[in-house]
Formats: C-alpha cells, structure tokens, sequence
C-alpha cells in the first residue's frame, strides 16, 4: 500500500482511468460506481472526486481511452468516403463499446456539459474526419470550401446518432445509411453556393 499512496498527478490519474475502463468494460455504465473504481485502483473516493465529479464524468473519461480512432477512409470520391465513415459509426455503435456509449448519452440527457466532454469539448474532434474528408473533395473540385464548417460536415453522423439514440435501434440498415448520404448529405453539401451534381458551377440556383 505505501507505493499506492506515494503515487499522485499523472500516474494516480492513469491507474484510476484504467481501473474504471475494466470495471466499464466488465459491467458497463450500470455497473460502474466509485466505490469499485477506487477499490481497483488501490486508492480512495476523494481521489477519484479531486478530478471527475461524479460518476458519469469518470465514465465519460473511461469510455474515451476505450474508444479507438479508426482509419480514415480513401475512396477517390466523396460519396464512398462519406458512406465508408458512417459504416465505420454504425460498427461501433453497434458493438459492446458503442452499447458502452448509448449508456453514457442516455445518462447525460440534455446535459449540455457532459455532452460536450464527451465529443471532446467542442465536438471538433467528431468533426474532424468528415472535416478531412471534405477537404479532399474541396481539392478535387466535388465542394465548395464553403462546405468545411463542423457543423455542415458532421449533418450525416447526427443523423445516425439519432437512429440509436431516439428510436433505439441495436444497429442501422446499410440501406438507412445510403439514404441518409443520398438524399440528405449530398444534395445539402452540393448545395453550398449552387453547385450542381458533379461539384460544376451553375447548378441549382440558390432558394430553389
């Protein structure tokens, strides 16, 4: 036990996130409690409450060192990125880890702050594959730079989010995710100063 008490800063933090990953991973969000997590990391509550406030917190912090940035995908156009990062999002969130993370959204509800942890603060870290995927459209000539804004590029990833989330779904049809790239994400990103079909000028005319 004394080389447990010496440890603090950095290495106390990292034993407290391992030990609430393997109670997270072992019996998930329900299952995980404070008394459990100090109990495995050889330390006490006050420790664990110095640095998350509350149990969903830890879990959030817990969840993030689980969750594993996956490639980015490099079809050569935009269309098969866009659907190969929503089949990506669609695995994970119907996998044991994305169960893990339905569990935590529906924990925090409406709360903005936790929400907001959880997508690393701003939710530019969400953003920044669609961002990256876009960039490389903008290159080609597919999109307008106009399209390069967090909150347009991630349209596609909400919208599944809201298949789990809202309507409760264990996982979404491949057909759900090409209808949501086709008739949603496309004609709105195309739409980004009148581009037409093809990424041309002089498509639709704005309003119409």
């Amino acid at each position: 036990m004394a080389g447990q008490t010496r440890r603090r800063g950095a290495a106390l933090e990292e034993a407290i996130l391992r030990a609430a990953v393997e109670e997270l991973t072992g019996s998930g969000y329900a299952g995980l409690t404070m008394d459990k997590v100090a109990a495995r990391a050889g330390t006490n509550k006050n420790a664990i409450y110095r640095r998350w406030p509350n149990r969903l917190a830890l879990g959030i912090a817990a969840y993030k060192q689980l969750a594993k940035t996956a490639p980015l995908p490099d079809t050569g156009e935009l269309r098969g990125d866009a659907l190969e990062l929503l089949r990506q999002a669609n695995r994970h969130w119907s996998s044991p880890l994305g169960a893990v993370l339905r569990e935590l959204l529906a924990a925090a509800g409406g709360a903005a702050e936790f929400l907001a942890q959880l997508q690393d603060q701003s939710g530019d870290a969400a953003a920044a594959p669609w961002l990256t995927v876009l960039g490389r459209a903008v290159a080609r000539g597919e999109l307008a730079p106009e399209v390069l804004r967090p909150r347009v590029a991630t349209v596609a990833v909400v919208l599944l989010r809201n298949e789990f989330v809202v309507r409760g779904v264990p996982t979404a049809p491949d057909d759900v995710l090409v209808e949501i790239v086709d008739e949603v994400y496309l004609p709105l990103l195309r739409g980004r100063r009148g581009l037409g079909p093809q990424g041309l000028a002089g498509g639709v005319p704005p309003g119409q």
